[in-house]
């Protein structure tokens, strides 16, 4: 174990670190539903969560309870009223959520004052706040159905929040909001949770939810998750769906997540409860694990800028290392940095290449070529090639050649030829290492 850890620790902590630094600041809103805390997990997600927050990230968490509620009627010999996917809350089941989300809220920040050796709480200071950060007003009447004190969000005190994020404290917000005249109206998770995240502006809102996510084929439970969905998409999924009436149903989490990304939440995300440190596969990881709702896709194929130049250089260092590429200082890619195209996912570099142009002889070099070992084999090569050739066609070159020594079969299968070295124009031949020995491939650009 003790040869084998280094090496699968340390490259997995190297790639986790570009996240690290694009969250710390950021702001997340989490939804967890009442079923998590009932499930037996509040521990763990809130050990994953301390995480998170140990990291700089600026935490709201927003928690459910609705199974809570509903033991609590049960015990009372009343039965749980829903219409339209909302609660219907008389005065008994009233008393029962004021009851279930004092419970609830002693449960979780004795959760979050862990601090036991060996665990990922050792060690942590975590201050919870909450308080009266919503205003709420009634339901009302709908389609002839009385809502009673159930409510919805009127406006949620986003000053008040940032501030007690700004000394460092995680903010906890139970579903209740009060009108000014101090009625109490019941809320739901989702509302409070959407609302906050669009109050604050997050830059993220994740519900941790019954479901895995929305699948490929939402009416085949077998079918892959959807990890990232354009909200054009998800609007065009959510109007073939039938309402949600349950939680469970594939498009209730869905119509928040959209609703979130109108207001102007950069993403929002489904994740399982089930699956353990689903919040942080979901937020170190390329691809998740849940289906992630944004305002356009966050996958970009672009020019490179100064902005870029420390992702190059972490990207390309290990294959340098290895061989595969010629090293490249720092200073050479500023200098070189707008012949760069980049592909990034996230805000974080996943693959890149340069173009050198040589217009006396009508050609380019491409060089650096590089997609990151976490996505091989997703076709970034190929569109990283394709955007370097319409580069290299809008100069006016007839061709453009790339220098090998362990990818030759790669270029071949996309239209290069091997060529001698002679070939190369006279300024890049006079650079030739010949005791590299490295191939040289032309591709013709018709």
């Amino acid at each position: 174990m003790d040869l084998v850890f280094p090496h699968t620790f340390v490259p997995w902590f190297r790639a986790v670190a570009p996240y690290i630094h694009a969250y710390r600041g950021k702001t997340f809103v989490v939804g967890m539903t009442g079923e998590l805390i009932a499930a037996g997990r509040l521990n763990l997600f809130v050990q994953d969560l301390a995480i998170l927050h140990a990291m700089g990230v600026r935490l709201v968490l927003v928690h459910g309870f609705r199974p809570q509620v509903d033991e609590q009627l049960q015990a009372k010999g009343q039965v749980s009223k829903f219409a339209q996917g909302r609660r219907i809350t008389d005065s008994v089941a009233l008393d029962c959520a004021q009851e279930a989300a004092g419970q609830l809220r002693f449960e979780i920040e004795a959760a979050f004052s862990q601090g036991l050796p060996n665990t990922p709480m050792a060690n942590s200071t975590v201050r919870v706040i909450s308080g009266n950060f919503l205003t709420a007003r009634p339901v009302g009447i709908v389609d002839g159905v009385d809502f009673l004190s159930s409510g919805v969000v009127r406006k949620v005190d986003a000053g008040a929040i940032r501030r007690a994020m700004d000394i460092g404290a995680i903010v906890l917000l139970s579903p209740f909001g009060f009108s000014p005249t101090g009625e109490a109206f019941n809320l739901s998770m989702e509302d409070v949770a959407v609302a906050t995240a669009a109050a604050l502006q997050a830059d993220k809102l994740l519900f941790l939810t019954e479901t895995g996510g929305i699948h490929e084929t939402p009416t085949d439970p077998e079918s892959p998750i959807d990890t990232e969905l354009a909200l054009a998409d998800a609007e065009r999924l959510l109007a073939a769906m039938p309402p949600a009436s349950l939680p469970t149903d594939p498009s209730f989490y869905l119509q928040h997540c959209v609703a979130a990304c109108r207001a102007g939440v950069e993403r929002s995300h489904i994740l399982p409860f089930a699956t353990d440190g689903a919040v942080l596969l979901e937020v170190f990881t390329h691809d998740g694990i849940g289906t992630m709702v944004v305002d356009e896709k966050l996958e970009s194929l672009r020019e490179a800028t100064s902005d870029d130049v420390g992702g190059i250089l972490q990207l390309i260092e290990p294959f340098e290392r290895d061989g595969t590429l010629v090293k490249r200082d720092r200073t050479e890619i500023e200098r070189d940095i707008n012949g760069y195209t980049v592909i990034e996912h996230d805000g974080v570099i996943f693959g890149c290449a340069a173009l050198y142009p040589y217009p006396e002889a009508r050609t380019a070099e491409m060089a650096a070529l590089t997609v990151s070992p976490q996505v091989q084999g997703q076709g970034d090569g190929d569109k990283i090639l394709k955007r370097v050739e319409q580069r290299a066609r809008a100069m006016g070159l007839d061709s453009i050649f790339v220098l090998t020594t362990r990818t030759m079969h790669w270029f071949i299968k996309r239209g290069f030829s091997v060529v001698d070295p002679d070939w190369l124009p006279d300024a890049r031949k006079r650079k030739y290492n010949w005791d590299r020995r490295s191939q040289v491939l032309v591709k013709r650009l018709s």
